[in-house]
């Protein structure tokens, strides 16, 4: 579709150009950095950029994980809106009947303002089904599509089981919301995130 539109429709009638970067962790220190600058007045600047982060910002597995931990970090994760990019990130990895872990110690809330924290409290992640029939019911979140979305692609569509660790959300506040909840203190010392490596990890008492 992208490249329909810049073919058809942009290039023709704008001197449009891409500036574009690929982000991705120092091999050494872990520390976000610039690993591509792709400038061009084309869609093959686009494509180069696109292979470019195929390489740096995807992790491609031989076989699905059943357990995934997620580590948010503190000092960027507030919210379950922002958080839940720990869901749609390993998604498409994760196996049927897996176990996503998310370790969030900085999500004290569920929406960026309160309006939309109100609505992910009342309507939660409950899937796709259910949450096109509450807009198609609810006038307020039909005119808050952004949320709807929000509330859709946080969903695990019963496909896994997601567990949110949290030490400024209550259990009964994850859980009214569709998630199971664990302490994160007990689950930051299950699973010690400067022990562990970005990929596969044997855990001692699991096997996953």
């Amino acid at each position: 579709i992208l490249h329909y539109a810049s073919d058809k429709y942009l290039h023709p009638n704008l001197n449009l150009w891409y500036i574009l970067t690929v982000m991705g962790a120092n091999e050494t220190t872990g520390e976000l950095e610039m690993k591509g600058l792709y400038i061009g007045n084309d869609i093959e600047c686009y494509n180069q950029a696109c292979e470019l982060s195929l390489q740096v910002n995807f992790t491609l597995l031989d076989r699905p994980p059943k357990t995934m931990v997620a580590y948010l970090d503190p000092d960027e994760f507030h919210s379950t809106w922002l958080g839940n990019k720990a869901i749609y990130r390993t998604r498409m990895a994760i196996a049927d009947d897996g176990h996503l872990i998310v370790l969030a110690p900085g999500v004290r809330k569920f929406g960026e303002d309160d309006q939309v924290d109100e609505l992910i409290r009342q309507y939660g992640y409950r899937g796709t089904p259910t949450t096109l029939q509450a807009m198609n019911d609810s006038t307020e979140l039909q005119e808050n599509l952004s949320a709807v979305a929000h509330l859709i692609h946080g969903s695990s569509e019963g496909r896994f089981k997601i567990t949110y660790c949290t030490q400024h959300l209550t259990k009964e506040e994850v859980e009214q919301v569709g998630f199971e909840y664990e302490p994160l203190a007990a689950m930051m010392e299950r699973y010690p995130i400067e022990s562990l490596k970005d990929g596969w990890n044997v855990h001692k008492d699991d096997g996953h």
